[in-house]
């Protein structure tokens, strides 16, 4: 078996060659002065070689660890290149669906079923609010901490009630994510009660001029709002 010793003093020569250490596990080193640990095994019948990673970031002990791995791989009929090669493919997945791109494609998904001015409201509140700081991580990798400072940040503004319509528009692109097999839960949905409550409503003074309700219906009709809205108000 190899050491420590014995690796570290491995230099490049005029081919390549290799150190054995033991169960198919070896030190290749190239003649670029290039060192990496690889693993021989058999699967089906077939001679294999996997890759494990390059010495000294992964060290005599980790390239022991990860052979002991492949090696339970084997002993359960999966093949451990492709198992390596199906790792390196959800972890180039996970990478690409940010909370950003994730989130984007939902709006695509809900903007038709909303009128524009509440589009712009949901789309423009992400962007304020949520995109600057873990838009760019993966949605896989976000966890309730992360979701719970992101809406802390909206409430040190006194913004209440935009914390808590945040925190559910970030809940319903956690659920998008996990319908499409790109994330497994929801921290946006734990982290709702961690929130300030929403202030009760204040009283609102009651129009007792007939010239102000004329100027609210006004206003109203010039708002870019739904016919039914309007009807409503």
């Amino acid at each position: 078996m190899l050491s420590e010793m014995a690796v570290r003093q491995a230099k490049a020569k005029d081919k390549d060659y290799k150190l054995s250490d033991s169960e198919g596990l070896y030190l290749f080193v190239a003649k670029s002065g290039h060192r990496s640990w690889r693993l021989k095994y058999r699967f089906a019948g077939k001679e294999r070689r996997l890759i494990l990673g390059a010495y000294p970031e992964v060290s005599l002990k980790e390239a022991r660890d990860r052979k002991i791995e492949a090696r339970k791989q084997l002993a359960e009929g999966r093949d451990p290149g492709l198992e390596a090669k199906k790792a390196a493919i959800a972890r180039a997945m996970s990478a690409a669906n940010t909370f950003e791109v994730v989130a984007r494609n939902w709006f695509a998904l809900q903007e038709d079923r909303w009128t524009p001015v509440h589009a712009r409201d949901v789309i423009s509140s992400l962007e304020k609010e949520v995109f600057p700081w873990i838009g760019a991580l993966p949605i896989a990798e976000l966890d309730e901490p992360m979701v719970l400072s992101v809406l802390r940040k909206i409430e040190k503004r006194g913004a209440i009630e935009t914390a808590h319509r945040v925190r559910q528009r970030m809940s319903a692109v956690f659920v998008q994510a996990i319908a499409e097999g790109i994330a497994v839960r929801d921290p946006a949905a734990v982290v709702g009660k961690a929130l300030k409550p929403v202030p009760r409503g204040r009283k609102r003074p009651a129009i007792v001029k007939i010239e102000c309700l004329h100027d609210m219906i006004r206003k109203t009709e010039a708002e870019l709002a739904s016919p039914l809205t309007k009807l409503a108000l």
